[in-house]
């Protein structure tokens, strides 16, 4: 069975380093970023180059992970460092193909789960880098979700129909008082999506053991930013995606791995 494991390391980094693609190039695909001398091209086309020199890089330098390590995480060509992102993104790739068929074994459920998994670490990395989640992932992952529970694989079709709709309506209220309040976005339509895409694959009974892990991860993010000195006050803007996926992408997992999560959260009280 080990065999298995390797090719789902193997495979998931190739997917990670095509993941890297997404988040560099996407963002000015879909109009979110304006394109510049560093992010230009399609999915596809141009081939792989480098973002300072923009020399095209050969098969040698598109190795996942080793040819990081093998380049010292430096551009061979103009020896301008590499973003560490590259190969943490490869390595999350490789690690969401092993939890998938960890979980679920050697089966289409596995696959699904981990495209699921692929497509929250694509989101995570754009919304870090650019503040925006694109209606181009997560519009698509609440449509997908929906037909692989067809059947319930992963929840009852009617707990993930609420699950999206719940996950959608429910941020869209927050961030529609947020606003009356205070006379600014808190929380973006994205976010919205991206609550409803993982209601769509989860159920709705995920949804709020997500949301207050994401609360708890985002609260320690901006503690961590304090404590290296950076300037936070009540008008910074904190990209709540990356902590919504890791909230997400946990309690996915976890009930894979049959843990009732919401149960141990609200456990229930006899009368």
């Amino acid at each position: 069975m080990e065999w298995i494991f390797i090719f789902a390391a193997a495979f998931g980094l190739i997917i990670g380093s095509f993941l890297n693609v997404v988040v560099h190039r996407g963002p000015v695909m879909w109009g979110l970023i304006a394109r510049d001398q560093h992010r230009f091209g399609g999915l596809a086309f141009p081939r792989s180059y480098c973002p300072h020199c923009r020399q095209t890089l050969g098969l040698s330098d598109l190795i996942p992970l080793a040819s990081f390590v093998f380049r010292g995480g430096k551009c061979r060509y103009c020896k301008a460092p590499i973003s560490v992102r590259y190969p943490i993104i490869e390595l999350a790739g490789a690690g969401a193909a092993v939890a998938a068929v960890a979980l679920w074994g050697p089966s289409l459920s596995a696959l699904l789960a981990a495209v699921f998994l692929w497509a929250l670490i694509a989101l995570a990395a754009i919304d870090a880098e650019t503040g925006y989640l694109p209606d181009a992932i997560t519009l698509p992952l609440i449509l997908i979700g929906i037909i692989a529970n067809i059947g319930d694989r992963f929840a009852l079709l009617q707990d993930a129909l609420i699950g999206a709709a719940v996950g959608y309506l429910s941020f869209r209220l927050i961030g529609m008082i947020f606003k009356r309040l205070r006379g600014v976005d808190g929380l973006g339509q994205g976010d919205a999506k991206l609550l409803a895409a993982l209601g769509a694959w989860g159920g709705w009974m995920l949804l709020p053991v997500t949301v207050f892990l994401a609360a708890l991860l985002a609260l320690g993010g901006v503690v961590f930013a304090v404590v290296l000195g950076k300037s936070v006050d009540r008008d910074t803007e904190v990209p709540f995606g990356p902590a919504l996926v890791v909230a997400g992408g946990l309690t996915f997992m976890l009930t894979g791995a049959g843990v009732d999560v919401a149960a141990i959260f609200a456990p229930p009280i006899d009368l």
